[in-house]
């Protein structure tokens, strides 16, 4: 179904640009969320690496717009995503979602709390990275676009190994964990996905 979907995104430059422009914002969000469970004091280098990397990917993403055409997507506004409302809420309610869980199963709170949803939600997002990007960069491949996004895939699957190790020194049953996690991000992301289908159902 996503790569049918993409496949229609990327035939249309106005549609491709807005994904594109989607992407960026959401690995935007994704750096400043990353940023907002630091510790004042205690940061480890993965922290600011991860932070640095999904803003890398946020710019990166931006300057393939040009690419297609410059004019186009110069901002985060809505007019300018592909389902705004659902590509803002997303995220937000995986934090919400996963900090709710978190609270319940291990009694975390402050920073704490922070630091595990940081730990959990990244691991979620980065197994959506894995892949979400390689099915749209096989989408690019046989549209013959200018667009790629070969370097970001090769970061996510290095950020995905450093989850993985990180959770693991944080709970040896954290794999028990994580899958519900993946069930609560499945279910956001679906719903997302339907989002974007009745967008290209309404420029269609």
């Amino acid at each position: 179904m996503l790569d049918s979907i993409l496949k229609s995104i990327v035939s249309d430059n106005v549609l491709h640009a807005k994904w594109l422009n989607t992407l960026s914002y959401m690995e935007n969000a994704g750096a400043k969320k990353i940023s907002a469970s630091e510790h004042k004091e205690n940061v480890n280098l993965i922290i600011l690496k991860h932070a640095a990397e999904e803003h890398r990917h946020a710019y990166y993403l931006k300057k393939q717009l040009s690419k297609l055409d410059e004019s186009l997507c110069r901002t985060y506004t809505n007019a300018e995503l592909l389902s705004p409302n659902q590509t803002k809420y997303y995220l937000r309610a995986l934090d919400i979602a996963v900090c709710r869980y978190l609270k319940a199963e291990f009694n975390l709170s402050g920073y704490e709390l922070k630091f595990a949803a940081y730990l959990f939600v990244t691991y979620a997002i980065e197994v959506r990275a894995d892949e979400l990007y390689p099915i749209y960069q096989s989408v690019l491949d046989d549209a013959k676009s200018k667009v790629n996004v070969k370097s970001i895939i090769l970061e996510e699957e290095g950020h995905l190994e450093e989850m993985i190790n990180q959770l693991a020194g944080f709970s040896s049953d954290w794999e028990k964990y994580a899958a519900e996690v993946i069930k609560i991000e499945q279910s956001l992301f679906d719903t997302w996905v339907e989002a974007i289908q009745e967008d290209l159902g309404v420029v269609a």
